[in-house]
């Protein structure tokens, strides 16, 4: 990766994608928000490239509680294969493991209501999160 880039993470689901973003500089995520599935995702993906002038993206890997893949392992992994075909930017993997459950953790624990689109934008925070901590 390039450390002075801006970064995009996504959280891959079948129904939403959650995006977060971090810039090359202050490096602190943020939440952007969500991308509803429904076969323009890419383009809506693509787009958000370009705002945040992203040259990285961190895309959350899941995986079952003994580290092995799942069918949505396979799914984000097909996501990420098409994503690689309309932009050139560089797209890694991070571990997600638990990050959905500790963004309703934190959800919750603000005692304001929430909708499944705050979990994925915030769980893709998560990640990004660790990914610019390693």
């Amino acid at each position: 990766m390039k450390r002075s880039s801006a970064v995009l993470a996504l959280d891959v689901g079948e129904k939403r994608i959650g995006l977060a973003a971090a810039d090359g500089i202050v490096r602190i995520a943020r939440p952007l928000g969500v991308i509803e599935v429904d076969g323009k995702e890419l383009d809506a993906v693509a787009r958000f490239i370009a705002e945040e002038k992203a040259e990285n993206i961190v895309i959350g890997y899941p995986r079952n509680q003994s580290g092995e893949p799942t069918a949505q392992t396979a799914f984000v992994e097909s996501f990420k294969d098409r994503l690689s075909q309309v932009t050139d930017v560089d797209i890694f993997f991070q571990d997600e493991s638990l990050t959905s459950v500790l963004a309703e953790e934190r959800l919750r624990s603000y005692g304001k209501p929430y909708a499944k689109g705050d979990i994925d934008a915030l769980a893709a925070v998560i990640i990004l999160e660790d990914y610019l901590e390693k």
